[in-house]
């Protein structure tokens, strides 16, 4: 039998089957994807298919999926999901603030993996007027490289309608740092559905886990949506430092100008990305990012 995989437990998979019911299944122990070395074999959005015996059999071939890599195992990578339309990035200034840092190698991650990503500022009733001028820096940054980008505030439900649009028809993955509104904008736009809400900790001003594991939405019968567990950091994976630049499309396009074909933009004579940076023309946490990301793959490190 073919099924969709719609939520993942742990241990169990719940699939779904094409005459709407929901099977509880498991993996075999030896069932592996050939070339991935992962926390789990399958994933939230794959196509499977299952036995009368409640076991996944085998895994359809894959439209595209998206890693991270966890920062307590070193050598293996956590698939957040798979076959997606596009990514929706769940960004806040304050309670929690999401770093640049966290949202570049989030779109650097989705550019290699061919999956669009839309950028959403939420608890925006928070914002000062210095807080707010700075999203909106960032928001004409984000759009200058070629993101769509949304301001909302979930808890209010300002914003949801737009938010609703660009999820129409399609199957896109919601992420975000732990405590970011994922769970509020999930009860705002998915019929019956009741995704726990966390506060937010005192003490690191970031957000409490209510997300174990990743599960899909129905929204309506063509749109779906994939919540994941918060992510606190985000580990480049399945890259080698030459490939990193083609990953951030400010940097990739003005690296087209540099004298060397093998530039790494750190200190090459006749670097073209270097200079759009000392000419203000790519962003500087843009080139802060990158570099983190090289530093990352040069000393084996993941934040």
């Amino acid at each position: 039998m073919t099924g969709l995989i719609i939520k993942n437990t742990g241990s169990d998979y719940v699939v779904r089957s094409s005459d709407g019911s929901n099977s509880v299944c498991r993996v075999k122990g030896s069932f592996r994807i050939k070339g991935i070395k992962s926390t789990s074999p399958v994933t939230v959005g794959d196509r499977v298919e299952f036995d009368d015996t409640g076991y996944i059999t085998e895994l359809h071939e894959r439209k595209n999926y998206i890693v991270r890599k966890p920062t307590n195992l070193s050598k293996q990578l956590h698939i957040i999901a798979a076959n997606l339309d596009q990514a929706i990035l769940i960004i806040t200034i304050k309670n929690p603030a999401t770093s640049t840092t966290f949202i570049d190698r989030f779109l650097a991650t989705a550019e290699a993996y061919h999956i669009p990503t839309i950028l959403v500022f939420n608890k925006i009733d928070l914002l000062n007027a210095e807080d707010e001028a700075y999203v909106n820096a960032l928001i004409h940054l984000y759009e200058s490289i070629g993101y769509q980008c949304l301001k909302m505030t979930a808890i209010q439900g300002n914003g949801i309608t737009e938010l609703q649009n660009t999820l129409a028809g399609k199957i896109s993955l919601l992420s975000g740092n732990s405590g970011v509104g994922k769970s509020t904008i999930i009860n705002q736009i998915v019929p019956n559905s009741s995704a726990k809400t966390g506060e937010i900790s005192n003490s690191h001003h970031k957000g409490m886990h209510t997300t174990t594991f990743s599960e899909m939405y129905e929204i309506s019968a063509d749109t779906f949506l994939i919540d994941t567990p918060g992510i606190k950091g985000f580990g480049m994976v399945d890259m080698n430092e030459e490939e990193i630049g083609h990953f951030f499309r400010d940097i990739f396009e003005a690296s087209k100008n540099c004298r060397f074909n093998n530039c790494s933009h750190r200190h090459e004579p006749g670097c073209a990305v270097l200079q759009a940076v000392n000419e203000h023309r790519i962003a500087t946490s843009r080139y802060e990012s990158y570099l983190s990301i090289l530093e990352d793959i040069t000393e084996g490190k993941y934040r």
